[in-house]
């Protein structure tokens, strides 16, 4: 076949490749449906079993076990091979799935979350590093403008069905629905992906590693909870340390969780992942307090705050699919550079709009952040996977969705400390708000500043984008 043609999107259906756009598509909707599930039914979950005061730990131990299983989703796949990780990830989900589904207390509510994360971290993570294995360079930004699209159906189509069901029948129903997906997708792995040979040698999990992870992200969910001021600044530090020495004892490791070179800045694939990071780290002061804000200083109700957060979400989905049809190596690298700016612009517009409360200004602001993530998200990907030391293609492209929930719990713990310190109280009076809410985007845009400045360090190869 003519190289000069791969790159179009009828190649992601061709008899070649069309299962494996199926298996990648399956896992991504896997995890993107049961997200909308999940904030769609838990309230009748904590009311039923009588947890709403710990309805927040719901998706903490998920997001928890989720980084844990994303860590150690390359090292699984490159022990065991992507066949038999990838099954045992949807048995893994599939029974966390079936706790929550039939659980009488909060206490099993919590342990099926965490087998969920678990089974989801890896099923994410090992599906970002078939992208790099089973599709040609070219075809890349192509999946993940495919896998926006599956983003924003999720967006719309998981509330509705979990509504519907939890409506007409029972939310137990809503979570059950996971597991013939989770089925199917096993079988499509089963069927999809080639079996690779396990490395020699007697398997040696570094659960030592995995653990210390666990315990930095912890840190991060109770800073985010905490009121004292000291006491929040403490955990945090705490959990960058944490986080940071378990980086400093994988690089000395036989077996690591993470590439050589990850995070290093000088390095493509370390200032990419710190783009990675800090763009989701930025946002999530929107993702966490936009929907309170809109609420409570605007007075709109959750439809239209779940409204706005939607526009997010299809802005990121139309802008990753216009990206997608991108020939030359300049405007791939165009494209990385301007998305945290595009993420930085529209948080510090936030800033401006939300205690002003102009409409118009912050639904262009929702755009402008989602279409940064759009139009940058699957060229950040690429290059990792593609600059990747011999033998690390799997870890680096694995750490990709890892680093982003990452991105997203460490955000929250910090804007909880910077709302703290802005006089947000749990009164929540509009002048409070007012003044908080200029602080928290502001902080935001500041963060994404961040992510700007590694931006023009990333580089992709002139061969991985076909010349126009």
């Amino acid at each position: 076949m003519d190289h000069a043609v791969e790159d179009r999107w009828r190649h992601l259906l061709t008899r070649r490749l069309a299962p494996a756009t199926a298996t990648v598509c399956l896992g991504d909707a896997l995890h993107a449906l049961n997200t909308f599930i999940v904030s769609t039914t838990m309230p009748s979950v904590v009311v039923e079993l009588g947890g709403v005061h710990i309805i927040g730990w719901a998706s903490t131990v998920f997001l928890i076990a989720a980084i844990v299983g994303g860590a150690s989703a390359g090292f699984l796949k490159q022990r065991l091979g992507a066949r038999p990780a990838l099954i045992a990830a949807a048995a893994v989900f599939a029974a966390g799935t079936l706790a929550v589904g039939l659980a009488t207390s909060m206490t099993a509510v919590l342990v099926g979350r965490a087998l969920q994360g678990l089974g989801d971290g890896v099923i994410v993570a090992a599906c970002y590093a078939l992208v790099a294995e089973l599709f040609p360079p070219r075809l890349v930004p192509k999946v993940f403008g495919l896998l926006a699209v599956i983003w924003a159906l999720a967006a719309f189509g998981g509330p509705l069905l979990a509504g519907l069901l939890t409506e007409t029948t029972s939310w137990r129903v809503a979570y059950l629905a996971n597991i013939p997906l989770a089925l199917a997708f096993a079988g499509l792995v089963a069927a999809v992906v080639p079996r690779a040979a396990r490395i020699a040698g007697r398997i040696v999990v570094p659960f030592g590693r995995l653990a210390a992870i666990a315990s930095g992200i912890m840190l991060m969910a109770v800073a985010g909870l905490a009121t004292d001021l000291p006491l929040v600044a403490g955990l945090i530090g705490a959990a960058v340390a944490v986080l940071v020495g378990v980086f400093v004892v994988d690089r000395a490791s036989r077996d690591k969780l993470f590439p050589s070179d990850a995070f290093s800045p000088r390095s493509i694939v370390g200032a990419t992942l710190w783009v990675v990071l800090l763009m989701p780290l930025a946002q999530a002061c929107s993702a966490v307090y936009l929907p309170l804000f809109l609420q409570h200083l605007w007075g709109h109700g959750p439809t239209v705050a779940g409204a706005f957060a939607a526009i997010t979400a299809l802005a990121w989905s139309a802008a990753a699919l216009i990206v997608a049809n991108i020939k030359t190596q300049l405007l791939a690298r165009i494209t990385i550079r301007l998305g945290p700016i595009m993420v930085m612009t529209g948080l510090a517009g936030a800033a401006i709009a939300v205690p002003s409360k102009l409409h118009w200004l912050l639904v262009l602001c929702q755009i402008t952040i989602g279409a940064g993530f759009g139009v940058s998200w699957a060229f950040l990907s690429q290059a990792v996977m593609t600059h990747a030391r011999p033998g690390e293609a799997d870890t680096a492209s694995g750490l990709l969705p890892t680093t982003q929930a990452a991105g997203y719990a460490i955000g929250a713990a910090l804007f909880g400390l910077i709302a703290h310190a802005a006089g947000l109280s749990n009164a929540l009076d509009p002048p409070s708000i007012t003044h908080a809410s200029r602080w928290i985007f502001a902080s935001g845009a500041a963060f994404a500043l961040g992510a700007v400045a590694f931006g023009f360090a990333v580089r992709l190869r002139p061969a991985l984008v076909p010349k126009a």
